[in-house]
């Protein structure tokens, strides 16, 4: 597992946008509900201790999260993790479900963090690539086709099949 150490300012700024999720959107905390929201696809982006003792509890969490193409960072300490979670008690990691009135900040800092790691960010889900309006556009200036009814399947008489009668025996 390699630790990827952020700079201060943008550790801060991570921890910032941590306190403005969890009054605006929904995050999960702990390590249990961050892996069960990597793996279900609902994370949009995952943050680390890295003063975790032992480092196994969440050595599977930078690699899971490459997989599934969710970003995430490393944070200092666990307190300040837990504090930006509103917990009275460190935490090991936190997930984002849902960034709410944050998610513009969330994606500048996400592709601040791949532009220090020499990253491209393309197959990353945070940043939407298609605005609406042109959406509605190019499915406007395609015409559709119009559906055909399918005929009904006609029934074929079954073909009559010679039964022979079973001989009965009588003892």
């Amino acid at each position: 597992m390699t630790k990827f150490d952020l700079p201060k300012e943008l550790a801060d700024k991570v921890i910032q946008i941590l306190q403005d999720i969890k009054s605006s959107g929904k995050i999960r905390k702990g390590t249990n509900e961050t892996t069960k929201s990597v793996e279900r696809n609902e994370a949009k982006f995952v943050a680390i201790a890295a003063d975790v003792n032992p480092v196994e509890i969440v050595m599977h969490l930078p690699m899971l999260c490459d997989e599934k193409k969710i970003p995430y960072a490393w944070v200092p300490t666990k307190t300040d993790l837990g504090a930006a979670a509103g917990l009275p008690v460190g935490t090991s990691a936190i997930a984002v479900a849902n960034a709410g009135e944050a998610s513009k900040k969330l994606m500048q800092i996400v592709e601040q963090i791949y532009i220090l790691r020499g990253v491209k960010p393309e197959g990353v889900k945070v940043a939407p690539k298609v605005e609406a309006p042109k959406a509605a556009e190019a499915s406007a200036e395609k015409p559709k086709k119009p559906r055909v009814p399918r005929k009904p399947k006609e029934d074929k008489p079954a073909e009559a099949k010679s039964v022979e009668a079973a001989p009965v025996v009588t003892a």
